[in-house]
Order: structure tokens, then C-alpha cells, then sequence
């Protein structure tokens, strides 16, 4: 039986950067759920029995929307959804899932790296066919549809039980549980040489892999321990759990600060890594040597060709705006293109179905290839893995050879989370308002060369973004970056990045806030940051 249940619009559920993201409490309202995703269903068309992929990280909540999700796709005419089994299935699985079984899109429940449990955070996302992110264009729709609906349809098909793997049929539409982990796995097996992989955990090479009681656990245990021989015990917090055993799932030097002081010791494995609560993050931690995600981009792409994958090289690269510029002089060395776009994974997904890209990252730890269309962790891994394999040497002298190669990216993000809104947009708005006037301004010594408020052309499909990113470029190659995330659930986390670039080798061992510490006051100087937000120090530094 299908039922048309009249409701009336909730005012704030435009999707951000990565979906619609809220606390728990919020998503636990009536018809809040519903809402949003008959407003998805709305915003498209043609999917009349065409398959969808629905998923999650295993937060808090994951199962009752699952439910809900079924329900809302049976009676809007979906022939089949395909859900992971526990309600499991990481971003990257997901989009491997739509792209391989060419479903017509997917919903993935997760709010990435952000904690879960009871009133913490929760959150839906649509990707499209391609397997990647759903655009500007689709999320706009499914804002303006929310803003407008007046009724949801569901089916009554009762609760499924998705922990037991096969097909079942209710409400007119077939229900496949998943396994999602094997589809997964056989994908990076194909990528990598995994022989090439089991012989180096054989030589005695040791490995730390957290995946912070996320959704990579499974994974990381079946491709690390089972399939390539890594030491059981080597895959740890490995069991999702819906509050993530009451962490934050974010792979940074403050949340798994854990990982960084083992792999500081003198006991420390070889090889250090973590994943976030979706799966598409990833840290690098070397012995003795943490890798910044975007010293982490430039050297995957500088050694992209000892993965079968990569082998022919790159087509070209692409990073976000903030992320620093080391990748850049990758690209000038191979002589391949480099694209700048906006945060986002949803921004790279044209390039890479153009075949203008092969691999893009972020500094906010997310690198991924053209074999999916979002970030993936366990890729980067992988890939990481086959480097060290290739080249016998330590992440250590390969980070300091790369340095010695293109030169060091001195790089920091500093981020001022849960700031009152309005003082965010006060000075993002006043720093807007002094940008034209910043140019051959010096400040703590460093002359302003441009400020702008970064927008982005789309050179496959010609569409615009604006207002993405405030730069303030000096003269010498430094920069300051300034935007407001959009993957919070309270007030605004204000992200400041800072870049200095020097060629030198004998300058490549300063300590990173030391190497950078006139850009920073230089910083708060022309945008006011202590004034603003009332804070002395950022709440996070990366």
C-alpha cells in the first residue's frame, strides 16, 4: 500500500558541500527525513524502475533512515535499490556500486568526519550516475523542492531486515542486501598489483591502520589482512560503531593523535595511516615523518605509474583551491595540465569524466582517481603502499627526495570552528570590502602581489562558481587562504590556510608553524581574526 502523507516544508534544508548535514535531533523531527528525500526524488527524473544505492558510515540513526529511504523509493516508482549489508557501504564503495551495476544514482547517510551518536551529527547525500556527488544544478533543485513540497509518498513494506545478504521484493520494487565489501576490493585489486603488495608485507614491513571505529573497518580488513598477509592486529578500532566508540572520525594530528605519537617512537611500524567516518579521508604518517595531504597529492601523482592502474601516466591533476601548489610543479615536470577548482569533490567530477584528470586531491586529507567518482582512503593507501614497494625506500626519504626534487610547500590550515555565524560572515564581508585595496600593501614584511575572491570557470561545461575562497598572494610564491566551511552542523568553522613555498634544501627542516609564523600574524592583521571570532588560537591546527 502506498501512502500520500501531506506535510509541510522545513526552511533549512539546502544541502552544504557534501549533502544536508544536522544534528541527529533535528533529522528525528517529523516528516524531517521525509521531506528530504521525496524532495530528492522530486528534483529528478527518469528513474521510474531504474536501481538505487543506498548506504552508510554506520552513524547513529543510519538504520531508521535506511528504512525510510526504502519506503520513499517503493512508492516513487524505484525497481530496485541495492543497500549494504548492516546498512555499510563507505562513500568510495558506494560509487563504485553505481558506476559498476549502472545504477541510476545513489544516497549515501554519513556526515563524514564528523562525530556521531545520539545529538551529534547525521547526514544525507545524493550522488548521480556517474557515481560522484550530485552538482550545483541538482542540489539547487532539491533545495527549491523542499522549500515548496506539500506531501511525501511511502510505502507501508514494513521493517526489511538488511543484515541478512540476498534479494526480497516489497512494495512493487526489488531489494538487494549487499555484500560492500567485494565489489570494493576486487576494484583495487585491479588497480594494484597486489603480488607486488603481499611480497612486501612478507619481507617484514610493519603497518598501523585505524579506522577510528568508522566504516573502513571491514574493508581495511579484508584487502590489509586477508587478502594482502599484513600481521593481524594491524587494522585497528576496526568494528563501526555508531558513535564511533566516542571519538571524532577525523584523520588529523588531534583526533588520532594516537597514531602520530606510535608512529613517532622508536618502536614505530613503517607505515602509518587513517581513515574517516565515511572512508573517503585518509592520513599519512611515515616513521618519524607526518605527510601533509598535499605533499601527500603531489607525490602520489610524481609516482602515480608504479600502479598498473597509472602505469600509461596521468592525463593531469586537479586540487581545490585551498590545497597548496606542490602539486602544480608536479604538473609542469610531466608536462600535463593542472586544474584549481573550488572545495568540493562534486567540482572535479567533469574533468574526470572528460578525461582532463586522472587524479585529484584536497588538503582537507581526500585523494581519489578516475577509477570513482568521490575520494577514497583506502585508495590512497593502496597507492602509498605500491610506492614504498616500488622504491624500497622510507616515507621519510621519499618525502625529503621529492622536497629536494620540486622544492617544500609549507602548508598549515588553521581552523576556527563553531564561531557565531554572524561574526564569520562579519569578516569575511569586511575583508571582501578591503580586497581591491590590499595590492602593493606590505604587511610583516611580505608585499601583496593579488586578492580576490576566488571563482571558478568550469572549462568542460562552462558553469561558475563564485565567492569560493578569499586569496591574498605576496610576491615569492606565499599565500593566505580564507573560506567558511560548509561541512559543519554548528555556527561556522572559519578556515584560514597558509603556503609558503621554498626552493631551497637547506630550509626544508624548519618546524612547519615556525616556517610560516609572519604569514600567520600577517593573517590577522588584514582579517581581523582574534577581533572577530574572540579567539586567541584556532580550535584545530593541521
Amino acid at each position: 500500500m502506498i501512502r500520500t502523507v501531506p506535510t509541510k516544508p522545513f526552511d533549512d534544508q539546502k544541502p552544504g558541500t557534501s549533502g544536508l548535514r544536522k544534528k541527529v535531533p533535528e533529522f528525528q523531527q517529523p516528516n524531517y527525513v521525509e521531506n528530504f528525500v521525496q524532495s530528492i526524488f522530486d528534483a529528478l527524473d527518469g528513474f521510474a524502475g531504474k536501481t538505487l544505492v543506498l548506504g552508510g558510515d554506520g552513524r547513529f540513526y543510519n538504520r531508521e533512515v535506511i528504512q525510510k529511504v526504502l519506503a520513499i523509493a517503493a512508492a516513487n516508482g524505484f525497481g530496485k535499490v541495492m543497500v549494504g549489508q548492516g546498512g555499510i557501504l563507505s562513500t568510495p564503495a558506494a560509487s563504485n556500486v553505481i558506476r559498476k551495476y549502472k545504477a541510476f544514482g545513489g544516497i549515501i547517510l554519513s556526515a563524514s568526519h564528523n562525530p556521531g551518536g545520539p545529538k551529534e551529527d547525521f547526514g544525507i547525500k545524493y550522488n548521480v550516475e556517474n557515481g560522484g556527488p550530485a552538482p550545483e544544478k541538482i542540489t539547487n533543485a532539491i533545495f527549491a523542492k523542499s522549500k515548496t513540497i506539500s506531501q511525501y509518498r511511502i510505502a507501508d513494506i514494513g521493517g526489511i531486515d538488511i543484515d541478512k545478504p540476498g534479494t526480497v521484493e516489497a512494495g512493487g520494487m526489488t531489494i538487494e542486501v549487499i555484500d560492500p565489501v567485494k565489489d570494493y576490493a576486487e576494484l583495487m585489486e585491479s588497480l594494484f598489483d597486489f603480488n607486488a603488495l603481499r611480497r612486501l608485507f612478507e619481507s617484514g614491513f610493519r603497518m598501523r591502520f585505524d579506522s577510528m571505529h568508522a566504516v573502513t573497518g571491514p574493508y581495511a580488513k579484508e584487502i590489509f589482512e586477508r587478502r594482502l598477509g599484513a600481521a593481524d592486529g594491524t587494522c585497528r578500532n576496526f568494528r563501526p560503531l555508531p558513535d564511533f566508540g566516542g571519538h571524532h572520525p577525523d584523520p588529523n594530528l588531534v583526533h588520532a593523535k594516537h597514531l602520530y605519537d606510535e608512529m613517532m617512537s622508536p618502536a614505530a611500524p613503517d607505515f602509518g595511516a587513517a581513515s574517516d567516518g565515511d572512508g573517503d579521508r585518509n592520513l599519512i604518517i611515515g616513521k618519524g615523518i607526518f605527510v601533509t595531504p598535499s605533499d601527500s597529492l603531489a607525490l602520489l601523482c610524481a609516482n602515480a605509474t608504479v600502479a598498473p592502474a597509472y602505469k600509461k601516466g596521468l592525463a593531469g591533476i586537479a586540487r581545490s583551491m585551498p590545497t597548496s601548489g606542490a602539486a602544480d610543479r608536479v604538473a609542469e615536470k610531466l608536462g600535463i595540465g593542472i586544474y584549481e577548482t573550488p572545495t568540493g569533490w562534486k567540482f572535479f567530477g567533469n574533468l574526470l569524466d572528460a578525461g582532463m584528470a586522472t587524479i585529484c586531491g584536497e588538503e582537507s586529507s581526500g585523494t581519489g582517481s578516475n577509477h570513482i567518482r568521490e575520494k577514497d582512503g583506502l585508495w590512497a593507501v593502496l597507492l602509498w603502499l605500491s610506492i614504498l614497494a616500488a622504491r624500497g625506500e622510507s616515507v621519510k626519504e621519499i618525502v625529503e627526495k621529492h622536497w629536494a626534487t620540486y622544492g617544500r610547500n609549507y602548508y598549515s590550515r588553521h581552523d576556527y570552528e563553531e564561531v557565531e555565524a554572524s561574526r564569520a560572515n562579519a569578516l569575511i564581508d569586511e575583508l571582501r570590502g578591503k580586497l581591491a585595496s590590499l595590492p602593493a600593501t606590505t604587511v610583516r614584511g611580505l608585499t601583496v602581489e593579488k586578492a580576490d575572491d576566488f571563482s571558478y570557470h568550469d572549462p568542460v561545461d562552462g558553469s561558475v562558481s563564485e565567492h569560493q575562497g578569499i586569496r591574498i598572494l605576496f610576491k615569492g610564491g606565499s599565500r593566505l587562504v580564507l573560506r567558511l566551511s560548509g561541512t559543519g552542523t554548528v555556527g561556522a568553522t572559519l578556515r584560514l590556510y597558509i603556503e609558503r613555498y621554498e626552493a631551497d634544501p637547506a630550509k626544508h627542516d624548519i618546524e612547519t608553524q615556525e616556517a610560516l609564523a609572519d604569514l600567520i600574524a600577517a593573517a590577522d592583521d588584514i582579517a581581523g581574526i582574534r577581533k572577530h571570532t574572540g579567539r586567541d588560537k584556532p580550535s584545530v591546527i593541521t
